[in-house]
């Protein structure tokens, strides 16, 4: 048996391997698309490293069959082969993200069935014993007195080769948030003081990032430099980043994955959590591109949190859903989401439909207005921790989901996203002043949801919610589909009585036919929420606004995603004629 296992265990880690060189070479191919400005290629090639994991899995899995025969379904030759991996990857630079990779073929292998630490690395990873290679990521610049030449070479250390379009001027810009900043600060240190960057460049949707600290002895002042392309084959320097709570959202749960050559994951994770401590780790590996690797951080730190705490799961906050039942515990900063076993009238949708919604979801560029959610199955509850009231809807809602094995609940499948407050709940108790920005923010998200070629289908206050930093999410999908494969219309006018005071529509309508007209309906009778919303954001009840953006769009048009206020960017001579500033939606 050791044999075998041995062998398994190496095909498993070739796979790793082979999964690992064409990510790293879809990763290589994104400072030549952001240089190009192939802002259709970007997203091309997301979509095609987010579908290589599962891909590889596969194929594992094919040649494990091969290699084991019926072996292949002993748990005894997948205990032996776990050790023999563990050996394997001593030294490997993806020493981590390699044992989520042997999760994920036994998963696959055993349908996700006794997913146990004796047979896989479910809470007890392997430990390190052989050093990683010295891999220093990390680019040092001195922090001279001549602070052109310091911000010069931190900008020339991103290696672009295509110009800037003005750097003496960006530089400028860039000093002077230095020196307003950064300065007072440093001038209590006594040491030295110098720049820390990352070697690799980040980039997503339409612009790259410069990431780093300045350090000066126990001080460290984190910040960001976004790069944007002008199309017109010159980059310039946007803002500078530096408040905490901007590079969090910067690296929030609603936005895509970066792209960035980390050939040393945990490298780029240790340095990321010192400028953003407030982070998990698994919310970092998710936000560099290692989802599958989040989901197995996520789950031990889930477990640990659930472990320390003896608060019941209950339902979650907000109106019920017609088509998923949400639960989650109070100090718990995620819910639990899985689709009911029938729907509410008037949805009309099957759960395959909802999976697959849930899929699209996660390759679109969310654009900072889509929570990402984390697919489980067969999850392990304790059964005492939940409310009667809940295991009684859980059993009425989703009863094939469900199994109960004494004081163990296993839930067949769910999907997992960060807890928000409700719109619907929010708007009720702020203040004027707390209304009007997230009735902006409501209005934002859908128009750049909409410009992101999204559109959300039931557009309810209780299907958005709102994150610690005030913005507005959206979070059901289960109606989402492509803006362009929507058919606005002009709601016709009655031209009887009784058409007037029909109680169903006495027009035709098709499945995909959007009356912007009824948005005023999603208000459920808050009249101040609709009152500040139409003086924002009027536009969104016009049809012509709505096929004016398709056409757009169909034309090759691709938004830009700005993950900072439109009041941080450099005010740059040139803005009003820049391609990228029309209709901005930031």
């Amino acid at each position: 048996m050791q044999r075998t296992a041995r062998r398994l265990a190496k095909a498993i880690l070739n796979g790793f391997d082979a999964f690992f060189a064409e990510y790293k070479n879809i990763t290589y191919g994104a400072q030549g698309r952001f240089e190009r400005a192939d802002w259709h290629g970007v997203q091309r090639a997301m979509r095609q490293r987010l579908s290589l994991y599962k891909q590889k899995v596969i194929s594992v899995a094919d040649s494990a069959g091969e290699i084991a025969g019926p072996a292949l379904a002993d748990r005894a030759l997948w205990s032996q082969a776990k050790i023999e991996y563990a050996q394997l990857i001593q030294g490997h630079r993806n020493f981590e993200i390699t044992q989520t990779f042997f999760n994920s073929v036994y998963c696959f292998v055993f349908a996700h069935e006794q997913i146990r630490d004796p047979h896989a690395f479910v809470m007890q990873p392997a430990v390190q014993i052989v050093p990683l290679p010295e891999d220093d990521v990390l680019v040092h610049i001195p922090l001279c007195s001549d602070l052109n030449k310091t911000i010069e070479r931190v900008l020339d250390s991103g290696g672009f080769t295509i110009p800037f379009e003005n750097k003496q001027r960006d530089i400028g810009f860039i000093k002077h948030v230095i020196e307003t900043v950064f300065s007072p600060k440093l001038a209590r240190c006594s040491s030295t003081a110098h720049v820390e960057l990352l070697e690799s460049l980040f980039f997503r949707n339409k612009a790259a990032y410069l990431v780093g600290r300045v350090v000066c002895a126990e001080l460290s002042l984190p910040f960001v430099l976004p790069v944007l392309h002008n199309e017109q084959g010159a980059i310039f320097v946007d803002t500078v980043l530096h408040d905490a709570d901007d590079i969090s959202i910067l690296f929030s749960f609603s936005r895509s994955y970066f792209m960035v050559d980390a050939s040393t994951p945990s490298a780029y994770i240790s340095f990321l959590k010192t400028i953003m401590p407030q982070k998990e780790i698994f919310e970092l590996y998710s936000a560099i591109g290692f989802p599958k690797h989040s989901k197995t951080e996520y789950y031990r730190r889930a477990v640990q949190m659930t472990l320390a705490s003896d608060d019941k799961y209950e339902l979650a906050a907000g109106t019920k859903g017609m088509v998923m039942l949400v639960f989650t515990s109070n100090n718990f900063d995620y819910v639990y989401k899985l689709i009911k076993e029938r729907f509410t009238p008037p949805k009309d949708t099957t759960r395959q439909k909802v999976r697959d919604c849930y899929a699209l979801v996660k390759r679109w560029e969310r654009g900072g207005r889509m929570a990402d959610t984390q697919e489980f199955n067969n999850l392990a509850f304790d059964r005492r921790r939940f409310s009667d009231a809940l295991m009684d809807e859980l059993r009425r809602e989703v009863p094939s989901l469900l199994e109960e094995r004494g004081n163990t609940l296993i839930i067949r499948h769910c999907y997992v996203e960060r807890k928000m407050t409700p719109l619907n709940l929010y708007v009720q108790d702020c203040s004027p002043e707390q209304l009007r920005s997230v009735m902006d923010e409501y209005g934002t998200a859908i128009k750049q949801l909409a410009a992101g070629n999204l559109f959300p289908g039931d557009m309810l206050l209780k299907n958005f919610g709102v994150t610690r930093h005030g913005r507005v999410v959206f979070y059901d999908y289960d109606e989402i589909c492509a803006l362009t494969d929507c058919h606005f219309r002009v709601l016709p006018e009655p031209q009887t009585v009784d058409q007037l005071y029909a109680d169903q529509p006495w027009y035709s309508v098709a499945t995909n036919d959007v009356f912007p007209q009824e948005f005023r309906q999603f208000f459920s009778g808050n009249r101040q929420a609709r009152e500040m919303f139409e003086q924002l954001h009027s536009e969104l009840y016009d049809p012509a606004f709505w096929i004016e953006l398709q056409d757009r769009i169909r034309a090759g048009y691709v938004a830009d995603v700005f993950p900072y206020r439109k009041k941080q960017r450099f005010q740059h001579e040139v803005l009003t004629v820049r391609k990228h500033t029309d209709k901005q939606l930031a």
